[in-house]
Formats: structure tokens, sequence, C-alpha cells
């Protein structure tokens, strides 16, 4: 058996855009995107995915949860900065 190291890329680097979603209420459509900074088209494809996993989900929905995820393994595929505002504050996992 061989002791060959493996190595992980544990680099980390900044994000290149960031990117507000915000709950709006209960009146769909229920959210809004917002670029903070990044690159225009690249952060335009983005909220195109994030408007299509979530358009007509409200926060209390459990499907919510499960596209919220989606979204924020996407956005860290991408190295994109995802700040949520639900308009509540969430309880910390336990």
């Amino acid at each position: 058996m061989s002791q060959v190291p493996t190595t992980e890329s544990t680099e980390v680097t900044d994000p290149v855009g960031h990117v507000q979603v915000i709950y709006l209420g209960p009146v769909a459509p229920h959210w809004e995107c917002r670029m903070v900074f990044g690159d225009e088209e690249q952060i335009q494809a983005f909220v195109d995915r994030i408007d299509a996993r979530l358009r007509f989900l409200p926060p209390h929905d459990p499907q919510f949860r499960r596209n919220r995820d989606r979204v924020n393994r996407d956005a860290e595929r991408e190295n994109l900065l995802v700040e949520w505002n639900l308009g509540y504050d969430e309880e910390p996992s336990a």
C-alpha cells in the first residue's frame, strides 16, 4: 500500500459576486433579488435560476428549504455570496 498524501484544495477565495434575496410577503411574487456586486451577466443568470426555484414558494413551505439549499450550493459552485432576508430572525440550527 502506498502512502500518497492527498491534498484537498481548502483555499478560500473572495466571492466574485453578491446577491441579496429578499422575501416580499405573502402575495406572489414572493421574492426579489438584488445584485450588490459582480459580473452583471453571471448574476442575472444566477437570479434567473433563483427565480425559477422560488417564485411561488413562501418561506414556510417545506419545498422552500430544499430549494434554498439548492440555491446556496449553486452559489457556492459559482463563488457567489448569497444573503437571505426573510423578514424575520431565523432560529439557529440545533
